[in-house]
Formats: structure tokens, sequence, C-alpha cells
């Protein structure tokens, strides 16, 4: 019976046990990716932002033959413009239909739809474009470009504020501006004569001196949004002007909601001139300053995959100057927010249709978002040994030549995620024993590190 205590507690350990991230390389060879999703079915839809969208299979392998190509009637001067959001009709796989964000030639943003040709699923007709909607860029930056259908069947759309800085002609207070903006539209039926329709529960509907399409106002950059796909909550990463970055959250059905931006940004006030009482504000649920090189968030998604348990709920989003990405879960009564370090210029982030997440960057590569503590295999777990286990004052570790020879750091964890004990090896010793004399009974997580990123993970016990 103890055997088996022990075991069902272990198995308890690798559940509740903090986010450690990983990054595992999955397709290569893109040019500005900025965009992920899926169609329904085990592909990746990837788009770049000078006109292209590729296939990627479930292998990683990228198709030849572009899926759409329209460079020629896409903008993509400068880091903003382009070709930057795609959405698939939910009734994808009986009638074809694709939407599109993109900066026309004059600069302007452009909705369309598309269809594939016939039945080919690798294949559309660049020549079957609809265009649904269209608006006015006064500047080139501050696009938005997101597309998403809601789990209503309609078509949500985000819009910067217009660019420049500090919103200068305040589109994202103004409701008579499409700026600003998340757009909620009517494309089930779309013809050319009457490209959408409105929802008759869009929260302006009626009102004179409001946009019809309008579903929440306030926003700077709305880089990237997203639904969780297990509740429906509409996640936002909001780019920020000079000082805060800031994330959005919110109920589907929570419509009207005014996230105050240019009067705030994040939490801190920007210009309050015209601005409306703060009590009919949303301020984000987490925001962070431009410290350590931070800058600009891109938003991404609630993980709702089941291969890494430990990430079930968790927001994930990135940073595109500081290389991070980070991870957001609700806990203890608060949102806490972590970050971690990785190599690339993080713009997208996209959702297959197992709810796994991929992240890709600048550079042109495709990366799976993984949890290093359930994907330790075999080979891996052996290459160090740990003894005993269970353990009482004393745990040994020894490292088999070539397993980490770099400075290393070993560091135990507690079952809550919490760092109780580091220590450093000796770069020339094959064996270190550290004293846990101090550390309670229960179970542990420890974590080996090298300078060169080798990680090696295990769990142990103390009795």
């Amino acid at each position: 019976m103890k055997k088996l205590i022990t075991l069902l507690c272990t198995i308890c350990i690798t559940f509740s046990f903090a986010q450690d991230l990983e990054l595992e390389s999955f397709a290569t060879g893109f040019n500005r990716p900025v965009n992920i999703k899926h169609a329904g079915d085990d592909r990746l839809f990837v788009v770049e932002q000078d006109g292209i969208i590729k296939i990627v299979n479930s292998d990683g392998m990228v198709e030849t033959t572009n899926f759409l190509d329209i460079d020629d009637r896409v903008r993509s001067i400068g880091n903003e413009q382009g070709l930057l959001g795609l959405a698939f009709h939910p009734n994808f796989a009986t009638n074809g239909y694709f939407f599109v964000n993109y900066t026309n030639n004059s600069g302007n943003t452009v909705i369309s739809r598309f269809s594939r040709i016939g039945v080919n699923p690798t294949i559309a007709d660049p020549n079957s474009e609809l265009i649904i909607l269209t608006y006015s860029q006064p500047f080139s930056n501050h696009n938005g470009g997101e597309l998403q259908f809601g789990s209503d069947g309609y078509l949500y759309i985000s819009s910067g504020d217009g660019g420049s800085g500090g919103d200068p002609q305040n589109n994202g207070q103004n409701l008579d501006s499409l700026l600003g903006k998340l757009l909620r539209i009517d494309v089930n039926n779309s013809t050319a004569s009457n490209p959408y329709a409105i929802p008759a529960d869009n929260p302006f509907v009626g009102n004179a001196n409001a946009r019809d399409e309008i579903w929440a106002y306030g926003l700077r950059n709305p880089w990237k949004f997203s639904f969780d796909s297990a509740n429906d909550d509409l996640w936002i990463a909001d780019v920020g002007q000079n000082a805060r970055e800031e994330i959005n959250q919110a109920a589907s059905t929570d419509a009207g909601l005014n996230y105050g931006w240019r009067c705030y940004e994040g939490n801190s006030s920007y210009n309050l001139s015209g601005c409306p009482n703060s009590s009919t504000l949303t301020f984000p649920v987490s925001e962070y300053s431009h410290s350590g090189g931070r800058c600009s968030i891109t938003g991404g998604y609630v993980y709702r995959g089941s291969t890494y348990p430990n990430l079930v709920g968790t927001y994930l989003f990135g940073d595109v100057c500081s290389q991070e990405i980070g991870y957001l879960k609700f806990e203890n009564g608060s949102w806490n927010s972590t970050f971690e370090s990785f190599s690339g210029n993080w713009v997208a982030f996209g959702e297959d249709i197992n709810g796994e997440l991929y992240v890709s960057n600048l550079g042109g590569n495709i990366f799976k978002v993984t949890d290093s503590l359930l994907s330790i295999d075999e080979n891996n777990q052996n290459s160090i040994s740990i003894y005993p286990n269970p353990a009482n004052t004393i745990l040994n570790i020894d490292f088999p030549s070539g397993a980490i020879n770099e400075s290393t750091i070993i560091e135990v964890y507690d079952i809550q995620g919490k760092l109780v004990k580091s220590v450093a090896k000796d770069n020339n010793d094959t064996f270190t024993s550290i004293n846990i004399s101090n550390l309670k009974s229960g179970f542990y997580i420890l974590k080996i590190k090298s300078e060169d990123g080798k990680k090696i993970t295990q769990k142990f016990v103390i009795n």
C-alpha cells in the first residue's frame, strides 16, 4: 500500500507543480510569420506579412504550394502593415470560406473573404476575393489586425487607434470611429451588395452617435486577441505607449466595455482630457512595465490542450523586444505572471485543433510550446543518478561524463513551485551532495540547469 500511495502522490506533483516552459522546433523557413491558425483539422496555416499563407502539416512539413498569395495587393512597408490576420469560417469544411485582414496598397485596412478552389484543401483562389469591410488608416502603425470567430458564429476584428503616438485623433474613445476598437460583424450571408450584417445584440445598435459594428473600445493597438476555448472568455493584449503593456480579460457576453486608452495606459493615467469617470472603465487584469527591455506585448491563448496538464488554464503571451514568453494564471485570489527568456522576437501564437500552442518569431521559425516537467524522456532522466530516493538529510547526484559539463546550478522546488534551495556545482565534479536536512518531508522537484541551455528535471521524496 505504501508504494501505491507514493505513486499516486508522485502523479500529483506532475499536475500541481509550477510551469517551466520549453520551446520545441516545429517548422522553419518562413518570412515574417505573423499569424497561425487551424481550419478544423490537424494542419496549421501560417500567415506571412508580405501577403502569403502557407500550410504546415502535423509533422511540421511545409507544403511547397502556397495556400494563398495576394502579395500584389498587400502593402507591408514598415513593421506594422501587411497581411496580418486570418480566420476560417466555422463551416470552412463545407463552404470553403476564410477571412483575412490586410493593409492595401493605399495603406488602408481591408477585411476580405476568400474561397478555396473547389474541394481542394490545399489551394485557395486569389481571384475569389469579396471585400467585406474597409476603413482608412491615418498613419502607418497601430493597425491591430487580428481576426477570430466567436462561438456565437460572428467575426471579431481588432483595430488599432490609427497610429502615430498618444492617439492624436482620440480614436480610441470616439464611438463614431472604427479605430481603437474590437468590432463584431455577421458574415454568414455575405454578398457583394450586402457584405456583412450587424448582430442585433451589438451594444451600440440604435445609438446615432456610435458605429453599430463596435463591440468594445478604448484600445491602442490590440495586435492579438483570442477566445478561451473552454469558457469563451475574451483575452486582449493591448500594446502600450511608452511605459505599460496590458492584458485584458472579459466574459464573451460583456458588451460595450471601454478599456480606457488614451485616458489610461494600463492602470496609469496618460491623458485624462475629456475622459469619462474611471469607474466606467475596464482596467487590465495584468500589466507590466518597460523594464528589462520589454516594450511590446504579443497576445496568445489560454492553454486547453491535454499533453501538458500543468499549463491548463494558463494564458501565454510574449514580448517582441525582450524575447520573453510569459504566462499568467489566477492563483490565490490574484493574477500572477512569470516571464522566461528565449531567443526570438515573438510575434504570434497559434492554437491547433487539439488545443496545443505554437509561437512564431520574426526570424521565420515556429515552435511548439511544451512543459519541460512533462517532456523529460527516459534517456534524459537516466543521464544523472540521484540517491537515496526517498532521502533523509543528504541527496547525492551522479553526473555521467558529458551529461552537463558547463557551469551548473542545482535547484530544489517544493510542490507549489517555490524555490527552496539553490547550489552551484563545481565544473570539474561528476558527483555532488546537497544537504536537505532543513527541508520538510514531502515531494520535491530537482532541476539542474547549465549555461548552454541544457536542463534536467527529476522528482524525489524526503522522508
